[in-house]
C-alpha cells in the first residue's frame, strides 16, 4: 500500500522547501527541525494546571513538565519524547502531551532526558529511570491519588518506555499498569526488511538511524545491550500489558512488530496495530497528518481500558 495523500503532500512540501537529510546535518541543525512544525500543530487543549520541576540525577537534573487536564485524574502517564535520543525537548512535545492528557483524563509527565552526543548511552536510560522512580514516589502528590502509572513514548521515547518496563520488573517496581510504545526503537539491527525497503526511506531513513545510533551509542557492542535494544532481553515474561503502534512505511516497523510478537509469546497482553499508509512520526503530527488522530484514538482507547475512565475523541 502507498502513503496516504496527506503524507504525500506533506513530504512534497518538505522537498520543495529544500529539506536536508538528517544524515547531512550537524546536531544543532537537526535540533532546529521540530521548531519548523510546532506552529502547524494548532491550539493545544487547555489544562487545569501546568507544573514544571526538576528531577535529581547523577551529575545534575532533568526537567519535567506535568500536564494536568482536570481535578479528578484517571492515571499518570510518564512520557518520553522521540528524536533518536539526539533531538527533541518537552516544549516541542507539549501539544502531543496535552492532547493525550485531555483525551485520557490522565496527567502526563513529560521528561526532558539529557541528549546525545553530549550525554551518550546509557545516560538517557538512567534519566528516564530516575524520572519514573520520582513519579512513583510522588504519585499521590502529582495525581491526587494512587492512580495507575503508565510509561509511554514514541521512537527513541518508545525505546526508553520499553526499557523502563523491563527495569521495573527486574527491580521489583515501580508497578506499571501499561506500556505504550509508539513506533519504538527496539533493536540496533539496521538490515531488516523494513530498514532496507526503498519506500520507507522518508523522514526517517536507514541512513538517519545510522546517524542517530552513532551519536547515542558509538560503541557497537553497547548497542546490543537490552537497555539499548530491548528486543534482545532474553526474558520478556511478566512485563506490563503493552500497546504497540507501528507504521507501514517506517524503517522501525519490523522491530516494533517483532517486539509485539515476542511479548505475546511470553504471555504479555498486547494490543498492536500497524497503521497503513503512514510513515514514522505520524502519531505526533497533530493537525498536520490525519493519521495522527487515528493513532491517538487507538492509544486513548487502550489507556481507558487500564484506567477504567471515560476517554474523549476529537
Amino acid at each position: 500500500m502507498t502513503l496516504d495523500e496527506a503524507t504525500t503532500r506533506f513530504l512534497g512540501e518538505l522537498t520543495r522547501a529544500g529539506s536536508t537529510p538528517i544524515r547531512e546535518m550537524t546536531v544543532e541543525e537537526a535540533r532546529a527541525l521540530p521548531g519548523r512544525f510546532r506552529d502547524r500543530f494548532g491550539p493545544a487543549p487547555e489544562m487545569a494546571a501546568l507544573k514544571s520541576g526538576r528531577v535529581p540525577v547523577p551529575g545534575g537534573h532533568v526537567r519535567v513538565r506535568l500536564l494536568v487536564p482536570n481535578d479528578r485524574l484517571a492515571g499518570l502517564i510518564v512520557y518520553y519524547h522521540g528524536g533518536g535520543w539526539v533531538i527533541g525537548a518537552v516544549e516541542e512535545f507539549e501539544t502531543l502531551g496535552r492532547t493525550l492528557a485531555a483525551r485520557t483524563g490522565c496527567a502526563v509527565l513529560l521528561v526532558d532526558y539529557r541528549l546525545a552526543p553530549e550525554y551518550r548511552f546509557p545516560t538517557a536510560v538512567e534519566d528516564a529511570w530516575a524520572a519514573l522512580r520520582w513519579a512513583d514516589a510522588h504519585l499521590e502528590e502529582l495525581a491526587g491519588a494512587r492512580v495507575p502509572l503508565i510509561v509511554a513514548g514514541d521512537g527513541a521515547g518508545g525505546n526508553l518506555a520499553a526499557v523502563m518496563a523491563q527495569r521495573a520488573k527486574a527491580d521489583g517496581g515501580p508497578a506499571i499498569a501499561l506500556q505504550v510504545l509508539v513506533y519504538p526503537i527496539t533493536d540496533c539491527d539496521r538490515d531488516t526488511t523494513s530498514y532496507t525497503e526503498p519506500d520507507n526511506q522518508l523522514m526517517l531513513s536507514r541512513d538517519s538511524m545510522t546517524w542517530f545510533w552513532a551519536h547515542y551509542a558509538p560503541v557497537e557492542a553497547a548497542r546490543a545491550h537490552p537497555d539499548a535494544s530491548p528486543l534482545r532481553q532474553p526474558d520478556l515474561t511478566n512485563l506490563p500489558p503493552a500497546v504497540i503502534v507501528t507504521a507501514e512505511h517506517d524503517v522501525l516497523r519490523d522491530e516494533g512488530e517483532l517486539y509485539a510478537t515476542r511479548l505475546m509469546k511470553a504471555g504479555v497482553p498486547v494490543q498492536h496495530r500497524r497503521f497503513t499508509g503512514q510513515m514514522h512520526g505520524f502519531y505526533a503530527m497533530i493537525d498536520i497528518l490525519p493519521g495522527s488522530q487515528a493513532g491517538l484514538d487507538f492509544v486513548t482507547d487502550a489507556v481507558g481500558q487500564v484506567t477504567s475512565a471515560p476517554t474523549a475523541r476529537t
